[in-house]
């Protein structure tokens, strides 16, 4: 069994980085998810609870599709749970695919940064648990250094979403149909 953990602070306020966490995929920084499914949602107690299935395609070493297969499209189950009124937002994802052989248990949190409101501080934590293959010690290490390496892509494609956001907000701010000027209205007596 291996942990990781990883913190990131985000140069943007909570509302703004928990608007991009849901419009992160699909982006350029992670090719390898193809498809997201909304499986439930719904909101109890002011808190919006969300489960979503993830397609991705994982580029696993050949050796190790040899020991246990691949398919082309891998699977993981996401939950979250998003607190306006705590202004947390906590993932929550467990592969499918592999799970006899393979466990990888990922938490994000999204949470405002306790010096700066301004700026919204991301705890991330895995745990990895590989059993009944060869060498599972070994293909722990190598997914572990995976999640590093995804982590970082991951942060890229957020901070790529938070800039299309800001784009966005912009052009809607030059937009001329936000531009509205009064005029009075002409009256016939």
């Amino acid at each position: 069994m291996k942990f990781w953990t990883s913190e990131y602070t985000f140069s943007h306020p909570w509302d703004k980085v928990t608007q991009a966490a849901w419009r992160k995929y699909p982006n350029p920084m992670n090719p390898s998810v193809v498809g997201i499914d909304v499986v439930e949602r719904k909101v109890e107690g002011g808190v919006l609870s969300t489960h979503r299935l993830i397609g991705s395609q994982w580029g696993i070493p050949s050796w190790i599709q040899n020991i246990i297969g691949s398919p082309n499209v891998m699977y993981a189950n996401e939950t979250s749970e998003v607190n306006i009124a705590e202004k947390t937002m906590t993932l929550k994802t467990r592969n499918i695919t592999f799970c006899k052989f393979i466990a990888v248990d990922e938490t994000l949190k999204y949470f405002p940064h306790p010096k700066d409101s301004e700026k919204t501080l991301l705890k991330q934590e895995a745990v990895i648990t590989v059993e009944g293959v060869p060498l599972s010690n070994y293909v722990e290490g190598l997914l572990a250094n995976t999640m590093s390496t995804n982590a970082s892509k991951g942060r890229l494609a957020m901070e790529w979403v938070l800039r299309k956001i800001n784009d966005e907000l912009t052009e809607l701010s030059h937009n001329d149909i936000w531009n509205v000027k009064s005029q009075p209205l002409p009256i016939k007596i």
